[in-house]
């Protein structure tokens, strides 16, 4: 049986191999040689040193501070659990993780966000202009690994890779944007399908595109990509609200973010909702007054995360969670070969739902 020490373990082992190989793609220095790898042989000359400043540096700042890597280690379970070559397949862990970390580096900057993983953000350290040209960066580069081709896949497989990278990359710009138009406060009421829509298209995202490319170069049939797909969007969707719930109530000395953020955004989570709905009318109003604030006031933030616990809707949330990743286990769990490695993905979707960090 798996379990949470376990977990943690494959992810802490597993995490010098996805940053060697994200090293590979981004190299702490662009060398001529990488540079070319990257960009082909330039025309007129070299500009390795200035693309080591204004793109390795920060990008490693980010990844040196930590992070969970649980996107690129979903790929590698699901590869074995579906009977894929995992070390013939291992540079595309490269692909979530990247576009993972170029979009915290611009959620940082939509949300005038101070700190990340325990540091000033990128655009306090570098400027915005860095920030955001790394970030935007960071959702490209990891098409070089579709470009080069280093699983060698065949055509049809790789054209459906590419396929399934693009369309991702669409979904997670819309999924972002519900986002930002309910933190204005441009939506009065949010209703629970809307707002987990929103996750599956932001959250859920790569953790389906994961996935897919995972069940992709295993040679699995489109029934079983399309499986592997919701379950790993569920446990997106699930990870977020978890993600929302630790903001809120999470140990300040094992979460990366600052507690209360949600509410100093006004963020409109699924625990947001519920209460919303069913708190008493009194409660309802003044939680929705505090949103309104974008408030950093500590008094404020805790009254609100009160109102949400009175409201039972933090429970209603880790209810909602643990039901969502259920269903799709349904789904997929016929598709996995039977063996430890199926049960290692299932104890590992259940640990990111359970985490406390």
């Amino acid at each position: 049986m798996t379990d949470v020490k376990s977990i943690e373990k494959i992810l802490e082992e597993k995490r010098p191999l996805i940053d060697k190989i994200i090293e590979k793609y981004i190299p702490r220095r662009f060398s001529q040689d990488a540079f070319e790898f990257s960009c082909g042989k330039p025309r007129y000359k070299n500009l390795g040193s200035i693309y080591t400043y204004v793109f390795s540096k920060p990008v490693w700042e980010l990844l040196d501070r930590g992070g969970k890597r649980w996107r690129p280690v979903l790929f590698l379970l699901l590869a074995e659990a579906l009977g894929a070559d995992t070390k013939k397949a291992q540079d595309f862990v490269m692909i979530p993780e990247i576009v993972h970390d170029g979009s915290l580096i611009i959620d940082d900057l939509e949300d005038s966000s101070l700190v990340r993983r325990g540091k000033p953000c990128l655009h306090h350290l570098f400027g915005i202009d860095v920030a955001v040209n790394a970030g935007n960066a960071m959702y490209y580069m990891p098409a070089l690994v579709l470009l080069k081709n280093t699983a060698g896949l065949d055509e049809p497989r790789k054209i459906k890779a590419y396929e399934v990278f693009m369309q991702e990359m669409i979904n997670i710009h819309f999924g972002q944007g519900a986002d930002i138009f309910w933190h204005h406060g441009w939506q009065d009421e949010i209703t629970e399908e809307e707002y987990l829509q929103m996750c599956a298209f932001k959250t859920g995202t790569l953790a389906r595109m994961s996935a897919k490319l995972a069940a992709i170069i295993a040679g699995a049939d489109d029934k079983t990509i399309e499986a592997c797909g919701l379950f790993a969007e569920s446990i997106g969707v699930a990870f977020q609200i978890q993600d929302d719930i630790l903001n809120l109530v999470g140990d300040p000395g094992k979460f990366t973010k600052d507690i209360g953020e949600d509410i100093t955004e006004g963020k409109r989570s699924m625990m947001v909702i519920h209460c919303l709905k069913n708190a008493p009318q009194h409660d309802a109003s003044r939680l929705r007054y505090i949103l309104s604030l974008k408030t950093h006031d500590r008094e404020l933030i805790d009254e609100a995360v009160q109102i949400l616990q009175r409201s039972k809707s933090v429970d209603y949330a880790k209810k909602r969670a643990r039901e969502i990743l259920l269903q799709a286990w349904t789904v997929a769990e016929p598709h996995l070969k039977e063996g430890a490695a199926k049960e290692k993905v299932r104890a590992f979707a259940e640990f990111l739902v359970e985490r406390e960090f």
